[in-house]
């Protein structure tokens, strides 16, 4: 396996981003102008094949880097795959200065953020039909 970042959206990530939140979720308003300046991850198994993604940009009102879109493809779900993008990206953001990570989690994966290190704040809102609520992690 193999992480690859890209400043900006690949197509690799806009592939997977669509199958999974679009034509999986039925989300329609999955690409926006943040994808043109947030840092993209994307993993790649060993045959090269593009199995997993999510951004990371800086968030000026919330004074705080924010990840987003984290998407892996049907096959490789349950393998840890998730974990592994979000501590990649949280690794990124420790390079670079990032005190601390906030995401916009759909209610029903809080569970798996939780037990990464992040914790709830704010209240639920809707997102096209989903319920998601704010979390975050600091950075000891």
């Amino acid at each position: 396996m193999e992480i690859v970042l890209y400043k900006g959206i690949s197509d690799c990530a806009k592939e997977i981003r669509q199958n999974v939140f679009v034509n999986e979720q039925g989300f329609h308003n999955e690409f926006d102008d943040i994808d043109k300046i947030a840092t993209h991850f994307v993993m790649f198994n060993d045959a090269k094949i593009p199995i997993a993604t999510c951004r990371v940009f800086w968030d000026t009102a919330m004074n705080m880097y924010v990840l987003g879109r984290l998407a892996v493809i049907k096959e490789y779900r349950g393998k840890n795959i998730g974990s592994v993008m979000l501590k990649e990206a949280e690794k990124h953001i420790q390079k670079i200065g990032g005190k601390g990570i906030a995401l916009h989690a759909q209610c029903r994966v809080t569970k798996f953020y939780q037990k990464l290190g992040f914790t709830e704040f704010g209240d639920t809102d809707d997102d096209e039909g989903c319920p998601h609520i704010w979390m975050k992690k600091i950075f000891p």
